[in-house]
C-alpha cells in the first residue's frame, strides 16, 4: 500500500499532467468530444469575426452614402451573434454532459478498486478519506472536464486567433502588446506553484475532517452513551476550522494572482489605446481599425485572465486527479494466481494449518501466531477458546485469505489458499461474525446478501431456519422492511439471527462462528444458539468462543495462548486436566473444582 494514501500526506502535484489519467475516460465518448470541440472552435471564431464587423460599421456605416449599408452591417451582426448562441449551448450541453460521463466512470472504477484491496489497506486507510475523494475530488474533476477545461480551450483558441487578428490589423501595436505577454504570463507561472501547494493543502485537510465526521458519526451512539457530544463537535470543529484557514490561504493567493494578472492585462490595454487613440489623430489609423484592434486586444487580455483564473481551476483538478489515481492504482497484496488451481468438487470441507507464523503489516514486531498447525476434518465441529489476543479471529482472516501468513501453509480442501482463485476460495465459507454488517436496504435484501439472486422462498426458509421468521413477521412491511443505516431498526439478537439466515442462505462447506453469541442475553442466546446447531449439521465448523457453555457439543476443542495451540481435546478431557489452561478456564465459568 502506498505510503500517500495511509497517511493522507500525499506530495503535491507540481504540474496538471495528473490530468492526462483523465484521457482514457474522455476517449470512451468520442461523440461528445467531437461535439464539444466542434462547438468550441465555432463560439471561438464568431466571436473573432465580430470586430471585422464592427469596424465596418464605424468606418463606413456612418456617412450619407453608406447609409443603405447600415442595415446590411447589423444584419451580419445579429447573424454572427445567433451563431454564437447557438454553439454556445451546444458547448455547455456536450461538455457538462462528457463532465458528468466521465466523473460516473472514475467514481465507478475507484470504489471497484477499493472494494478489492485488501484487509491490509484498510488497517491504515480512514474510510471518510476515501469517501471524501469519490466525492469532493471527483466534483472537482467534474468541474475541470465540464466546464473548466472547454472554457480554457476556448479562451486559448480566442487568445491565439485575437493575437494573429491584432498582427492583421496592425503589426506595430500588435509588436508591443506580444512583448508584454512574457512580463504577465513568467510571474504567473511562478505564483501558480504557491497557489498549487496551498490549494493541495487545503484539499487534504478538508479530507481529514471529512475522515473525523464520518467516524464520529459512525459511533454517534457511543459519544452520547459517554456524554462526549461536544468533545466530538470540538474536535470536528478545530478540523473545520483549519480546513477552512487553509482554504482561506488558498483563496488569498489565487485572488493575489487573479488580481496582478488582471492589472498587468488591462493596463496594457490601456497603453495600446492611449498610442492608437494619437494615431488615429495624426491620421496613421482610422477609428474603425483602432475599434477593431482593441476589440482583440480585449479579447485577447480577457483570455489571457480568465485562463490565469482557469489555471487555478486546472491545478486544483489536478490535485483531485492525483489523489484518485491514487485509489486507481493502488494494488491489492492479496491476488488470485495466474493460472489458479482447481478445488475439488463437490466441496471436502477439509482445512489445514501447517507452521504457520503471521503478525500483522501494521505491527510486524508483534507475531499473533507462531508456528502453529492443526488439521480439521470434513464435518467436524472444532471450538477455538483462549484470552483476548491469543490469536483466535486471525485464523479466520487467514482461511478466508484476507491476510497471507509470513511462512507456512493454509490448505481448504487439500489446496494452499495461495493457488487457489480467491473467489472460489472464499465461496467455500461462510461467517457469522460478533459484530455484524448489516445494510441500509430491506430485510431481505440483507439476508441475501451472500447470494443477491437468491429467491424470496430461499430467503423465507433461511430465515426460519435461523429463528428469524417470528421477528421479521411483526416488522411493518415484513421482509421488505427498511432496517436503516447499519441495521439500526434491529436489537442485536435480530441482526445474529439475519447473519445466521444470511449464512443458511450460502450455503457453504465450512461454517466459521466468531463469537456469534458473546453480546447477547439469555433469551436471544437461546434463539441464536438453536439456528447455529440447525446450521451447522453437516458442515465443518469453527467456533471462536469466550463462553465455553456454547462449545461444550463441539467435536475438538483447541486451546490458544500467545499464538500457539497449547491444548487438544473434548470439553471432558480438557476439564480433567490439572492445571491445564481450559480447566481454568472452565472452572471460572462452570465452577467446577476449588475454584468454585
Amino acid at each position: 500500500m502506498s505510503k500517500d494514501v495511509k497517511r493522507g500526506d500525499r506530495a503535491k502535484s507540481k504540474s496538471v499532467r495528473p490530468l492526462a489519467a483523465l484521457l482514457p475516460y474522455l476517449a470512451r465518448y468520442k461523440k461528445l468530444v467531437i461535439g464539444a470541440v466542434v462547438s468550441l472552435f465555432l463560439a471561438a471564431f464568431t466571436t473573432l469575426a465580430l470586430p471585422t464587423a464592427v469596424r465596418r460599421v464605424i468606418d463606413h456605416g456612418f456617412s450619407d452614402e453608406n447609409a443603405a449599408l447600415v442595415n446590411n452591417y447589423f444584419t451580419v451582426l445579429l447573424a454572427i451573434a445567433m451563431l454564437l448562441a447557438i454553439a454556445s449551448a451546444c458547448r455547455y450541453f456536450f461538455v457538462i454532459t462528457l463532465g458528468e460521463r466521465v466523473v460516473s466512470d472514475i467514481r465507478r472504477d475507484v470504489f471497484e478498486n477499493v472494494m478489492t484491496l485488501s484487509s491490509t489497506f484498510y488497517d491504515t486507510a480512514q474510510s471518510g478519506e476515501i469517501v471524501s475523494r469519490l466525492t469532493a475530488d471527483t466534483t472537482q474533476i467534474k468541474s475541470a472536464v465540464g466546464a473548466t477545461a472547454s472554457v480554457a480551450l476556448r479562451n486559448i483558441i480566442l487568445g491565439v486567433g485575437a493575437l494573429i487578428m491584432m498582427v492583421i490589423t496592425s503589426p506595430s501595436l500588435a509588436g508591443i502588446v506580444v512583448g508584454v505577454i512574457p512580463l504577465i504570463v513568467l510571474p504567473l507561472i511562478a505564483f501558480g506553484r504557491r497557489v498549487r501547494a496551498k490549494s493541495r493543502k487545503a484539499q487534504d485537510t478538508l479530507a481529514n475532517a471529512s475522515a473525523y465526521a464520518s467516524e464520529a458519526i459512525g459511533a454517534v451512539r457511543s459519544f452520547q452513551a459517554f456524554t462526549n457530544e461536544s468533545g466530538a463537535t470540538r474536535h470536528y470543529s478545530n478540523a473545520v476550522d483549519t480546513a477552512f484557514n487553509a482554504a482561506r490561504s488558498a483563496i488569498g493567493a489565487r485572488s493575489i494572482l487573479t488580481a496582478f494578472a488582471i492589472f498587468m492585462v488591462f493596463s496594457s490595454v490601456v497603453a495600446v489605446l492611449w498610442i492608437g487613440a494619437n494615431r488615429v489623430l495624426s491620421g496613421e489609423m482610422t477609428p474603425g481599425t483602432l475599434g477593431q484592434f482593441l476589440l482583440y486586444a480585449i479579447f485577447a487580455a480577457g483570455a489571457l485572465g480568465a485562463l490565469s483564473e482557469i489555471w487555478g481551476e486546472m491545478q486544483l483538478a489536478a490535485g483531485a486527479a492525483e489523489r484518485l489515481s491514487e485509489l486507481l492504482v493502488e494494488q491489492s497484496d492479496i491476488k488470485s494466481p495466474e493460472n489458479p488451481a482447481p478445488l475439488p468438487e463437490p466441496a471436502l470441507g477439509t482445512a489445514s494449518f501447517e507452521d504457520v507464523t503471521f503478525a500483522y503489516p501494521t505491527r510486524p514486531q508483534d507475531m499473533a501466531l507462531k508456528g502453529l498447525s492443526f488439521n480439521i476434518q470434513a464435518g467436524e465441529s472444532v471450538a477455538i477458546v483462549g484470552a483476548s489476543g491469543a490469536g483466535k479471529s486471525t485464523l479466520f482472516g487467514l482461511l478466508m485469505r484476507q491476510y497471507d501468513p509470513q511462512s507456512g501453509t493454509i490448505k481448504i480442501d487439500g489446496l494452499n489458499v495461495r493457488d487457489v482463485d480467491l473467489k472460489q476460495l472464499r465461496e467455500r465459507m461462510a461467517i457469522v461474525p460478533q459484530d455484524v454488517t448489516i445494510l441500509s436496504g430491506t430485510v431481505a435484501e440483507n439476508i441475501a446478501f451472500g447470494k443477491p439472486d437468491a429467491s424470496m422462498d430461499e430467503i423465507k426458509a433461511a430465515a426460519i431456519a435461523a429463528q428469524a421468521q417470528s421477528f421479521i413477521e411483526v416488522l411493518p412491511e415484513g421482509y421488505h422492511t427498511q432496517v436503516g443505516e447499519r441495521g439500526v431498526t434491529l436489537s442485536g439478537g435480530q441482526k445474529q439471527r439475519v447473519a445466521i439466515a444470511r449464512a443458511i442462505l450460502r450455503d457453504a462447506p465450512i461454517l466459521l462462528l466468531d463469537e456469534a453469541t458473546s453480546a447477547l442475553d439469555a433469551e436471544n442466546e437461546t434463539l441464536v444458539q438453536k439456528a447455529l446447531e440447525k446450521l451447522m449439521e453437516g458442515r465443518t465448523t469453527l467456533v471462536i468462543a469466550h463462553r465455553l457453555a456454547t462449545i461444550l457439543k463441539a467435536d475438538r476443542i483447541l486451546v490458544m495462548d500467545n499464538g500457539q495451540i497449547v491444548e487438544s481435546g473434548n470439553h471432558k478431557t480438557l476439564s480433567a486436566k490439572k492445571n491445564g489452561v481450559y480447566a481454568r478456564l472452565a472452572s471460572l465459568q462452570f465452577n467446577i473444582g476449588k475454584a468454585a
